[in-house]
């Protein structure tokens, strides 16, 4: 698995996409991956499921920041997500299968898995049918371990990673999922860096990547403790 994670560090990683509210690219949307493609980064970017099952690329839970809608993501299809618009851009709420058109293994995808307790029944199955015929470098990743779990069982030929943050009080948590799914890579909080477990994790010799790094300043620092970085905010080549 560590030689087909090398792209995973080989290059940075833009967080939910390349995006810049000032040019009115916003985050997690097909402008925003299309930028970090065009620069040759890697594509971090969040999942919920639609109220039909469809994994779509959104980050919170409900609508309201990035479109003024109170309704939860889970409430409408991909179709009804499909016709909201993001900020005052022309973007929309897009679905992993077009991510997966636009990107088409130009660049790496670093697929963020959101859970809900109890919500979640066939979110990964679904994910894993979506990129059954993919042919580019993808891995997935999760806070919750319900989802680690799910993924190992259901989609085992997937690269997977743990999602984690905090300080050494939570070791035990953190070590505990990571050596029971047999994670392939950690991304670690940049500010709760560094720590026990991602000291650790290191050493094992498989990748750490750390988030969310949003200076040239903390780059530098970041990369004394990890293997990679997720940015935004600033470009990582012209530092």
């Amino acid at each position: 698995m560590k030689s087909e994670l090398e792209w995973i560090t080989a290059r940075p990683s833009a967080h939910r996409g390349y995006h810049n509210i000032d040019k009115s690219v916003y985050e997690n949307t097909l402008s925003s991956c299309a930028a970090a493609i065009e620069h040759g980064f890697n594509i971090e970017v969040d999942l919920h499921p639609a109220s039909d099952g469809t994994a779509v690329i959104f980050h919170d839970l409900t609508l309201e920041r990035m479109t003024g809608d109170e309704l939860k993501v889970r409430e409408l299809t991909s179709v009804q997500l499909r016709n909201i618009k993001i900020g005052n851009s022309q973007d929309y709420i897009a679905t992993l299968e077009e991510l997966l058109l636009l990107t088409a293994g130009k660049v790496g995808l670093i697929l963020e898995i959101k859970g809900l307790v109890g919500e979640d029944t066939g979110f990964v199955k679904a994910i894993s049918r979506c990129l059954e015929n993919y042919q580019g470098p993808v891995a997935i990743m999760s806070f919750y371990h319900w989802l680690l779990r799910d993924a190992r069982k259901f989609a085992p030929h997937l690269p997977l990673g743990l999602i984690a943050k905090d300080d050494d009080a939570h070791y035990a948590s953190h070590k505990m999922i990571a050596d029971e799914c047999n994670v392939d890579f950690v991304s670690y909080k940049y500010k709760d860096m560094p720590c026990r477990f991602s000291d650790e994790f290191r050493k094992s010799g498989k990748p750490l990547l750390c988030w969310t790094v949003k200076t040239p300043e903390q780059m530098k620092n970041a990369l004394l403790y990890s293997d990679q970085i997720t940015f935004e905010g600033f470009d990582p080549d012209q530092v």
